[in-house]
């Protein structure tokens, strides 16, 4: 039976999903890396939260850039029924593993819940008896809006919110095509809490513990987690909200995973990425109309990034290149492009001109921003053949 394919939106939710738009995305995403030739980095590489954005990019940029065999761990199913085709994720890491694949590459799929002992084993127990007995890389990219404690079996929801205040400010609806004001209430303690134990650095030191553990990391082994700080514009409701204070918590997590793997002389990072097209992007609050405006200053300047060619330029350009930018506090600062004073500038000056008569025009970067997001499931997708497939054939998909 041939399945309908329909970009279906709730709000600024995406629900629908074109399998093979997401073939040919995970196609061209390989295609840049290749197209800027290979660089010397990890052989060993495991992406906890690989089957999208940031996560999928460092794994496509460290395998088609570096030579690097890979471990992906992800939570999300496959189709279901002819109506329900499953999680862009699911066909993200059965694309790139055929791709890897086909270059003589290891790409291994988890699909479980990374935040659990069980994915944790077995991870371990793949590295030790097929994945040659250690990593020299960890990318730490999760996702995700609930964490169940493996400790204590309790289940926690993050929240984003701002603190102390409420803050107003212009938001859009993608699916309506309508801008309003928006109000975001404060958190209460429990909530921000809540966030940071989801969103933070504790899951990522578990991570890192259970490997070093089981002596499954090599010397001088890397990780690195990516984070967010936005700038003045943005503050109000990212940095200075309950988002900022998991950010906060990764930074403290980083140090003590630093003193775990001293022994190793390994190095935990923390990434300090630009703003880009995600599905979590599209429903911040007031988020998707300053990439309205920044998306538009930087395409302008030509500095504007995907989530690959921002990965691209992390890993070929700073961690193994020349061009490492780091803060005060350690941080890598990728970010440096988005926060240039001129651009900062020139997009505040620009955001106070959005409103309903030209949110969704050549004004601003609506184009560049819906195209980004409706490929995210495989929709809007450069090189894109339309392609009719079965409910069967992308059932016996293997992950």
């Amino acid at each position: 039976m041939t399945v309908k394919i329909e970009a279906k939106m709730r709000g600024n939710v995406l629900v629908g999903v074109n399998p093979m738009g997401l073939k040919q995305e995970v196609a061209n995403q390989i295609q840049y890396v290749k197209a800027q030739g290979t660089y010397a980095g990890p052989k060993k590489v495991l992406v906890i939260g690989g089957s999208s954005s940031y996560g999928l990019a460092s794994r496509i940029n460290l395998a088609f850039g570096a030579g690097a065999d890979t471990i992906s761990v992800s939570h999300g199913g496959g189709p279901r029924t002819p109506k329900n085709l499953g999680k862009p994720g699911w066909y993200n890491n059965i694309f790139f593993r055929e791709a890897a694949e086909a270059e003589g590459l290891i790409a291994k799929n988890v699909m479980a819940d990374a935040f659990s002992n069980e994915a944790k084993a077995q991870v371990i127990d793949f590295i030790k008896n097929e994945f040659g007995g250690k990593v020299d890389f960890v990318v730490y990219s999760l996702a995700s809006g609930v964490r169940t404690d493996p400790a204590t079996g309790e289940t926690y929801h993050s929240a984003i919110k701002a603190i102390g205040e409420p803050v107003v400010g212009p938001n859009v609806n993608l699916q309506k095509e309508t801008f309003f004001e928006q109000v975001l209430e404060p958190a209460t303690d429990e909530e921000i809490a809540n966030t940071v134990k989801v969103m933070g650095g504790e899951d990522w030191r578990l991570w890192m513990t259970a490997l070093r553990e089981a002596d499954v990391l090599s010397e001088g082994v890397q990780t690195v987690v990516y984070s967010y700080l936005g700038a003045e514009l943005n503050e109000s409701y990212y940095n200075k909200g309950t988002l900022g204070r998991a950010k906060a918590d990764c930074d403290r997590f980083a140090a003590l995973i630093n003193e775990d793997l001293a022994p190793l002389k390994g190095q935990a990072t923390v990434v300090v990425a630009t703003a880009v097209t995600t599905k979590a992007s599209s429903v911040i609050p007031f988020f998707p109309v300053y990439c309205l405006g920044l998306y538009k200053v930087m395409s302008d300047a030509g500095l504007h990034e995907t989530p690959i060619m921002h990965i691209d330029r992390i890993f070929r350009d700073m961690i193994y290149g020349d061009n490492a930018v780091y803060d005060e506090a350690g941080r890598m600062r990728p970010d440096a492009w988005e926060l240039d004073p001129d651009i900062q500038a020139k997009t505040k000056a620009l955001i106070e001109q959005i409103n309903q008569d030209n949110f969704n025009t050549d004004f601003t970067a609506w184009n560049i921003f819906m195209h980004e997001f409706l490929n995210l499931n495989g929709f809007d997708v450069d090189g894109y053949v339309e392609t009719p497939v079965t409910f069967e054939e992308l059932a016996s998909l293997e992950a």
